[in-house]
């Protein structure tokens, strides 16, 4: 049967990173597994059960010696993963496999071995969103000063900076970031606790001696990289974990979302353009068509990521007592799928920020059509300030405003508003002047400043603590 035959994972064979995938493949999570037994084994060793330094070198020798057609053949016997994969390690490290998984469950291969491919994952997201940031922060400054139309309610507002607008997307993936490191830095061990939790297997092993007990935990703890274990817990970590996991990755969504869904508008408005390829074909049948299809796609898989953490949220919500198996199937699809569909996100955002063109002409064009209206108020107090009367002035302008907008919107014509002031007695004393009010840059208030303080103060620490970090240069664009 060929590949082509069968079903594959799109976010796999077409979006996500390698790297990304790699980590959610079976032999990493049973390479983590075996990571763990040994770590296991060399901690009772050393708390003084009968466990060779023959046998744990066995172990570390055959860590990825995989027979993997004689597991899946065990599983098809035992209708066990974990004990399939124990009678697998035991047949490569032959010397180890009387004390492989001693006093363990099922958990604590699977559920540590998760948490500490879910810790890799998050440090790969970590990595992923500094880049973009990184290339954001570095559009911001270059833009800072460029003068742009602003919007509210998708209605021109008053005049912003195109780099002002580009912290505004900046912004909202260094608090995805600080989510995420925060969750890194929080992120517990289950630890080695037993079949619901309470240790009674390991109590038994070290003969009722609870602070060995204990300390087999941290020593654990410790070997795999974890300041933290789980005050409590039954069978498995709670799910809490997870859902708090996915929340953050939904959140990664929907930063990107609103990112993609900005360029799209301003290349509708011919303003600025994600990257597009000498060769690349925007349309079938419109051969002029520049569509911008990765922040199409960046909106899509981005709508997909955040549908995802429901399923945590449920499947949290419906754990019984110290744990059911419910959890299992969906977790297999949810969790690998979260941090994929985030890694793909992430990858291509890095590809646009990258790579955004910027159009100032089409920009000071689209600006200055509606710059009149933007310096009436200026206007107007300039006005005032000459010896006019401010109420009577405003009606005036008011007027003059909608027999402007009228000649745009119904006729199609040019934004005359300057021309009919200029022609206002009311207007006479400060006509000369009303040409000079139409500068965007009196317009755009702080923008650079903001945009300079942001990349101090936000931009430039997350540059140093991920220097060196790239993204987005192998995109599957």
């Amino acid at each position: 049967m060929s590949a082509n035959d069968i079903y594959s994972n799109p976010l796999i064979s077409r979006y996500a990173s390698e790297e990304m995938a790699k980590l959610f493949s079976p032999k990493k999570r049973i390479e983590v597994w075996r990571e763990l037994w040994i770590a296991l084994a060399e901690s009772e060793k050393s708390l003084g059960l009968k466990i060779t330094t023959a046998q744990i070198n066995d172990m570390k020798k055959h860590l990825s010696d995989i027979d993997w057609k004689a597991i899946e053949k065990r599983e098809q016997e035992v209708r066990h993963d974990v004990m399939a994969h124990v009678y697998g390690f035991g047949l490569a490290a032959k010397k180890a496999a009387p004390i492989i998984h001693l006093g363990a469950t099922s958990c604590y291969v699977t559920d540590n071995g998760d948490l500490i491919i879910l810790r890799e994952a998050m440090k790969m997201i970590a990595q992923k969103l500094a880049a973009v940031i990184t290339r954001l922060g570095d559009f911001s400054k270059k833009y800072k000063k460029l003068p742009t139309l602003g919007f509210t309610h998708f209605q021109p507002a008053q005049p912003t900076t195109v780099g002002k607008r580009g912290t505004l997307w900046a912004q909202d993936f260094v608090l995805d970031l600080k989510s995420i490191e925060h969750r890194i830095s929080e992120l517990p061990l289950r630890g080695a606790v037993g079949t619901t939790g309470t240790q009674a297997s390991y109590l038994e092993l070290f003969a009722g001696n609870h602070a060995k007990v204990d300390k087999l935990n941290t020593m654990i703890a410790k070997k795999m990289g974890f300041k933290k274990l789980l005050d409590v817990c039954g069978q498995t970590y709670t799910r809490k974990l997870d859902s708090e996991i996915m929340a953050v990755l939904a959140g990664v969504g929907e930063t990107a979302s609103k990112f993609a869904t900005d360029i799209r508008l301003l290349a509708s408005r011919k303003e600025i353009e994600e990257p597009f390829g000498k060769k690349q074909i925007g349309s079938s049948a419109m051969a002029y068509k520049r569509n911008p299809m990765r922040s199409e796609r960046i909106c899509s898989l981005a709508r997909y990521l955040i549908s995802l953490p429901a399923n945590a949220y449920m499947t949290h919500a419906t754990q019984w007592m110290e744990r059911t198996l419910d959890d299992s199937a969906n977790r297999r699809l949810s969790l690998p799928q979260a941090f994929l569909a985030a890694d793909a996100v992430l990858e291509l955002c890095a590809n646009v920020a990258e790579g955004l063109v910027v159009y100032p002409k089409v920009i000071e064009k689209n600006l200055r059509a509606e710059l009149p209206f933007m310096a009436t108020e200026n206007i107007l107090m300039a006005a005032v300030k000459a010896g006019g009367d401010r109420q009577e002035l405003h009606e005036q302008i008011r007027v003059h405003s909608h027999d402007a907008a009228a000649e745009v919107k119904q006729h199609g014509r040019e934004n005359d508003l300057l021309e009919r002031l200029k022609n206002d007695p009311a207007f006479s004393k400060i006509a000369g002047n009303l040409p000079a009010m139409l500068d965007p840059k009196l317009y755009i208030g702080r923008a650079p400043e903001q945009v300079d303080a942001f990349c101090k103060n936000a931009v430039a620490p997350i540059k140093r603590r991920y220097r060196g970090v790239n993204a987005g240069s192998a995109v599957k664009v």
